[in-house]
């Protein structure tokens, strides 16, 4: 393999979304935690699926998502993630790789269908998913190409990888390497289900030195410090030796260090559709801006642009010239 640097390699479950219009009372009537992911089997997803109104396929999955949005920006991306040698693995990973990712981890042959995440969006843009993990669940170690990581300048890992125990391997082993080349670790907490069940871990992982990154929202960061109050949890934050990005949907977002915290705000919109994806895309625009050399703000502004973009369509992926969007708002030259 080429010795060709990488700017950002995301780490993360290979999904095949599946989005569908809904209302509050259709999540009530399913037993569904608005605007929460929560992991079903294979019958419960065919039930959902038979429920829901009209739908929208598109690839998606956290990671995934944040490496093409990346590469959009003009970043070197790649993506390590597993999918089922099936048709809607084939999709997925051609859609990778037709805007310029790295896509190289070779499907399952045999076991569970590819990934897919039943995401119910309701007319205030809130998501509620509702996630098959299939064949992600088959991502190892072995999937880990330890060249790759080395040649990465940012690993980036998202927090729903923690569930299956194999990926946790996968997860362990790529710290590991990237550390011992001098790169770059970061985790986004994903979900505060997803930090109520791995609190402590995701603590340690912290103070052990495992992460030099840390991405959350605000309710993931208050779940992570089992507080209400959001002064408290960027206090317990800036105590951290990491570098701290917290989104706040409307209320723009705050990069805390234990030097202090620099507030950006979020970009307008004209009307929010589907939040979905807003996360994983201004951590894209964060992460192109660090590759980039950008100061912490203006990373900071260049992922509420790309979070700006997606949240105004259906969909987790952005529909528009990022590149070109940011060169607008004078964001890249």
């Amino acid at each position: 393999m080429p010795d060709t640097p990488i700017d950002v390699l995301t780490i993360g479950n290979a999904i095949v979304d599946v989005i569908a219009k809904t209302d509050d009372a259709f999540l009530v009537a399913h037993g569904l935690h608005k605007g929460a992911m929560q992991l079903i089997d294979e019958e419960r997803a065919e039930d959902l699926y038979a429920a829901m109104g009209p739908s929208t396929v598109v690839g998606g999955g956290s990671a995934a998502n944040t490496a093409v949005g990346a590469a959009m920006l003009g970043a070197r991306a790649a993506f390590i993630g597993k999918v089922r040698d099936d048709e809607l693995g084939r999709l997925y990973a051609h859609d990778l790789r037709a805007v310029g990712l790295s896509y190289t981890v070779p499907p399952a042959l045999h076991g569970p269908a590819t990934a897919r995440s039943f995401i119910l969006v309701t007319p205030d843009g809130e998501r509620t998913m509702n996630t098959y993990l299939g064949a992600c669940q088959n991502l190892t170690a072995e999937d880990i190409d330890p060249h790759q990581v080395r040649h990465a300048r940012i690993v980036y890992l998202e927090g729903y990888l923690w569930d299956p125990p194999e990926a946790k391997k996968a997860f362990r082993k790529a710290v590991a390497i990237a550390h011992e080349a001098g790169n770059a670790v970061a985790l986004t907490l994903s979900d505060p289900f997803c930090v109520d069940r791995y609190r402590d871990e995701f603590l340690g992982l912290m103070r052990d030195g495992s992460l030099d990154i840390l991405f959350a929202n605000i309710h993931e960061l208050k779940s992570l410090y089992q507080t209400a109050d959001e002064a408290t949890a960027l206090a317990a934050l800036r105590e951290e030796a990491v570098l701290g990005v917290v989104t706040r949907s409307e209320a723009g977002a705050l990069v805390v260090t234990r030097d202090g915290t620099r507030a950006v705000p979020a970009f307008p919109v004209e009307r929010v559709v589907d939040t979905t994806g807003a996360g994983d895309l201004f951590a894209a625009g964060f992460l192109a801006g660090l590759a980039k050399g950008l100061d912490h703000a203006e990373c900071a502004r260049l992922g509420g642009l790309a979070a700006a973009e997606v949240i105004q369509h259906i969909g987790a992926r952005p529909q528009t010239d990022l590149r070109d969007l940011a060169r607008q708002h004078k964001l890249l030259p």
